[in-house]
């Protein structure tokens, strides 16, 4: 077994070996014991099976080496194979050792039909594998052969394998009993525990030295021949000039069929650097570098050079050089806004700067001096705040400063007063009557190019008004302190006749931004004087 797979049957008496796990600190009934004698025996069928296996394996791979002619690599490969085999069957030799122990000194001996005459037995179990509190039976020793036995293949087998004799603690079924996890492995796996329940553990221990010894040949049979370049891996491929094809163009490409050896490691370097490996092939991945080297048409051409190299069947390296084209295109960017440069103070600018030529590529920020720029979740939308006369604006890509642009600001332009009297606006220069100035409005109206641009940025309010009726040279009624936006004339109404004047004083003027800040516009003396008639 390679990659550390299993098959049915061997998930299945893992399966059995966790129900023996659990058994172990029960009493048992003749019956059970019974059933423990069948999944011990399930486990020397099993163990003998992968023992065959391993034996095949071992073959095939002296049978690689002969016919690839003994070469030294493949000699030292086989020579690895047979101490692995080695060691495995001496560790399960050792076992049938403590098993025949236990089966002749615990259990008893055979009968003539080879059954165990005494199953029910622990206490000599535990004599033989614990030794009480001298803790020198044999389950110490065994516990540092088979850690040590999974270390050592662990090193051959190029693979991290878990220890085969862990203390409750480090149990992943034990750890979770507070009966359990305090015991070391003799104990968790020979105390209190009937023989044929002793023998299956063992038959356990043996099924997964097969197993671990099992994946080790396996591996080492990957390794025979590994200089052979044999091509074992057909791969259909398409080349493409551009995986970007603009409507009405013409698609070009090569298709051809491409082979790798899973029997050889390539070494792949570009440009003079080490080329990241991934299932026999070069994963390339950089950062095009430009150069300011741009011909007419933006590009600038780059040449890639590498080698592979790899180790021939006559034992010395082959290198295979490389050289590839390819263009870098300047990046450029177009600024996109509802009016160009100049922008306005304190307010949201809304621009939009796209990259076609990067198109998926193109995720870039924005530093400025001058302005603060909020982000509006969409690439290369941004709003920019200037706080200063002067706003550069920086264009960044992937790290890459593709340019600056500046822009000069300019302050929000001061809105127009309008006046309503009667509700009708006062366009006419004779006045108003005098019978219909009953009410008075003042508007402050935003410069029409700047609510367009930025109409969230273009609110403004007349805070106030002061309005006295005047007739000749004296002040008939007066002042009158109207709120926001004007008011009723009412109380002055009486008093109108034709002839007379009415005198507006602006008290202020207010702007509220797209943040919902509220700010006094400079307006100046705004004296309105309206005529009646």
């Amino acid at each position: 077994m390679a990659g550390g797979k299993e098959t049915p049957r061997q998930k299945m008496i893992g399966m059995m070996y966790l129900v023996l796990t659990a058994l172990l600190a029960l009493q048992v009934t003749s019956a059970i014991l019974e059933k423990f004698v069948l999944l011990n025996n399930s486990l020397e069928t099993s163990t003998g099976s992968s023992n065959r296996v391993n034996q095949e394996t071992v073959e095939k791979i002296k049978q690689a080496v002969s016919k690839s002619g003994n070469r030294p690599a493949d000699v030292a490969v086989m020579a690895q194979a047979d101490q692995v085999r080695k060691t495995s069957s001496e560790l399960v030799a050792e076992i049938d050792r403590l098993k025949q122990q236990i089966t002749v000194e615990a259990g008893g001996g055979t009968d003539e039909q080879g059954n165990i005459k005494n199953l029910s037995e622990e206490e000599k179990v535990a004599q033989i594998m614990i030794k009480g509190e001298s803790r020198n039976g044999e389950a110490y020793k065994l516990q540092k052969t088979l850690n040590a036995y999974t270390e050592s293949m662990s090193k051959i087998g190029n693979a991290k394998y878990g220890s085969m004799a862990l203390d409750g603690k480090d149990d992943p079924i034990a750890s979770r009993s507070k009966d359990q996890k305090g015991k070391d492995f003799a104990n968790l796996n020979f105390a209190q525990t009937p023989v044929p329940a002793a023998l299956a553990v063992l038959s356990q221990k043996q099924s997964d030295v097969r197993r671990v010894e099992g994946e080790v040949l396996d591996y080492l049979a990957t390794k025979v021949g590994a200089q052979d370049v044999k091509f074992d891996k057909i791969m259909a491929m398409l080349s493409m000039e551009s995986k970007v094809v603009v409507a009405g163009t013409k698609f070009k490409g090569e298709m051809f069929l491409a082979a790798s050896s899973s029997g050889i490691q390539p070494r792949m370097s570009l440009n003079g650097g080490p080329v990241r490996m991934d299932n026999g092939k070069g994963i390339i991945e950089f950062t095009a570098q430009g150069g300011g080297n741009y011909d007419k048409q933006g590009l600038s051409r780059r040449v890639l050079s590498g080698s592979i190299s790899y180790n021939a069947p006559d034992g010395t390296v082959k290198t295979v050089p490389m050289q590839a084209e390819y263009f870098v295109a300047k990046p450029s960017y177009q600024v996109e806004t509802g009016t160009m440069p100049p922008l306005y103070l304190g307010c949201a600018n809304k621009l939009s700067i796209q990259s076609p030529q990067l198109g998926a590529l193109w995720n870039p920020s924005f530093p400025a001096e001058g302005a603060t720029v909020i982000q509006s979740g969409e690439r290369g939308k941004i709003t920019v705040v200037p706080n200063s006369q002067r706003v550069r604006l920086s264009v960044v890509n992937a790290g890459t400063t593709l340019g600056s642009e500046d822009f000069k600001v300019n302050r929000v332009p001061r809105p127009t007063i309008v006046y309503y009297v009667g509700g009708n606006r006062v366009t006419d220069p004779r006045g108003v009557p005098a019978n219909a100035a009953r009410s008075l409005r003042v508007d402050a109206e935003p410069d029409p190019s700047f609510a367009a641009y930025s109409p969230q940025d273009a609110n403004f309010r007349v805070t106030g008004v002061t309005v006295n009726l005047a007739r000749g040279t004296k002040r008939v009624v007066g002042p009158i302190s109207l709120g926001a936006g004007g008011g009723s004339l009412g109380a002055m109404a009486a008093e109108m006749q034709p002839g007379d004047r009415i005198t507006i004083q602006l008290d202020g003027v207010q702007r509220r931004n797209f943040r919902g800040e509220i700010s006094d516009v400079p307006m100046g003396t705004q004296l309105q004087v309206i005529s009646l008639y």
